[in-house]
């Protein structure tokens, strides 16, 4: 059995990779949707994870590795997230809706030793897979129409290390690869012209970065009670971004976007750096072991210029918001199963990157999950379903610009049991 989990974990993560993700038109610029973080864990508490170490001994923490001074299982966790986006413009009150199904996440961790915990995960970290129309009617009939149209995911790769200092200090450090190929067209065309203008750029990334971790938490044995502060950055961008942009006409042969005819006008190919930019976190929390947990966290990236053949955009810093925890009413109370269920709440609040026709493009929203344990899962076992939920708002209907509403459920198995290890007695 447990062969075949490391066999699915590896066919999975071949899947990830080929898969198409949907997402907002707001992708054509930069490097495309970015996925904040992937896991229901996290997600269901609004992005909390820097100073949230769990008590139960089946949960490894990616975001910041340092906080896995609880874990002592094998754990392999596989989750899959169903987008729904509902888009709306005053430009000719434009209404469209975009729904997604994808695998979001893939990990195995585990323990080397007390002290020290290891794990691997694989995630998209972004995405493009946008179709905008727009079409203008001229005085003398002629319709001119731009489509835009963007493909491609960028995937993440992390190998996370973490060392127990002592009963209060942690220390952790992740390897980070980003890589993928991230392709926007613009087509121009008019209805008495058979010819179409294409603009197209393609961006083949590999990326390398790291992130430190630390943590510090305090349990006063007495009442059960525990402050939790933590911190992380990400830094030492090792970039290469390959960008080639084709300009040309054409037409279609067929339905299937078969192009014939083809005129290349231009070619021109460039690499750029510093992709990634610099990220840090800091949170704090406060609990009851075994019982319940709330933290709040503030997230910063900086903003970046971004240049594409002597022309620039610029992204600017960004800055995320959260708050949440989670809630377990009585494990010990084997009469009553939704007693020893996890219950996950949060809420967020990010300013974006982006900042079009004078308005930044922010996003906030709230979030809710649990974690049904399977039958014969224990509090020292903590194996079951998780199941979240993120409902939001994106971007603004000012300036004809697009406002976003989205519903985003998040389902998942974590697997967790003493695997790997070398029986005492037969």
């Amino acid at each position: 059995m447990k062969k075949i989990f490391v066999v699915s974990f590896i066919s999975v993560g071949y899947f990830l990779n080929a898969q198409s993700l949907g997402n907002s038109p707001y992708a054509k610029y930069g490097i495309g949707d970015v996925k904040y973080d992937n896991t229901i864990e996290t997600a269901s508490m609004g992005g909390i994870s820097t100073a949230f170490i769990s008590d139960f001994t089946s949960s490894f923490n990616f975001a910041n590795p340092a906080n896995n001074a609880n874990f002592e299982l094998t754990s392999i966790k596989l989750e899959a997230t169903n987008e729904n986006n509902y888009f709306k413009s005053n430009y000719n009150d434009t209404k469209s809706t975009k729904h997604s199904t994808y695998l979001s996440n893939i990990s195995l961790a585990f323990p080397i030793s007390s002290k020290v915990k290891m794990g691997i995960t694989y995630q998209p970290y972004s995405s493009k897979n946008y179709s905008i129309e727009n079409k203008q009617t001229q005085k003398d009939g002629t319709v001119f129409q731009n489509d835009f149209k963007g493909s491609g995911t960028l995937n993440t790769a992390a190998v996370a290390v973490s060392y127990k200092i002592n009963d209060q200090f942690n220390v952790g450090a992740r390897a980070n690869i980003y890589f993928g190929d991230l392709s926007d067209l613009t087509e121009f065309h008019a209805t008495n012209s058979e010819y179409i203008n294409g603009y197209e750029t393609k961006n083949r990334i590999r990326n390398f970065n790291f992130t430190l971790g630390t943590s510090y938490q305090k349990l006063n044995t007495r009442t059960d009670k525990k402050l939790t502060i933590g911190a992380t950055a990400t830094f030492g961008n090792t970039s290469n971004m390959t960008t080639e942009y084709i300009n040309s006409t054409y037409r279609y042969a067929n339905a299937a976007g078969d192009k014939i005819d083809v005129n290349e006008i231009e070619n021109l190919k460039t690499k750029s750096k510093n992709l990634l930019p610099l990220q840090a976190s800091v949170g704090v929390g406060y609990g009851s072991e075994n019982h319940w947990f709330l933290s709040g966290q503030i997230d910063y990236k900086k903003g970046e210029d971004i240049s594409y053949f002597g022309k620039s955009f610029n992204l600017q810093d960004t800055y995320r918001i959260s708050a949440g925890g989670w809630y377990l009413p009585n494990y010990n109370n084997f009469r009553s199963y939704f007693s020893r269920v996890v219950y996950r709440y949060g809420a967020f609040y990010e300013r974006g990157n982006l900042k079009l026709e004078g308005n930044s493009i922010n996003k906030f929203g709230i979030s809710a999950g649990v974690m049904l344990p399977f039958k014969n899962s224990s509090i020292t076992r903590m194996s079951g379903l998780e199941i979240g939920v993120e409902l939001g708002k994106r971007g603004t209907l000012q300036n004809n610009l697009i406002n976003q509403n989205f519903i985003n459920l998040k389902v998942g198995f974590n697997f967790a049991d003493k695997w790997f290890r070398k029986a005492l007695y037969n």
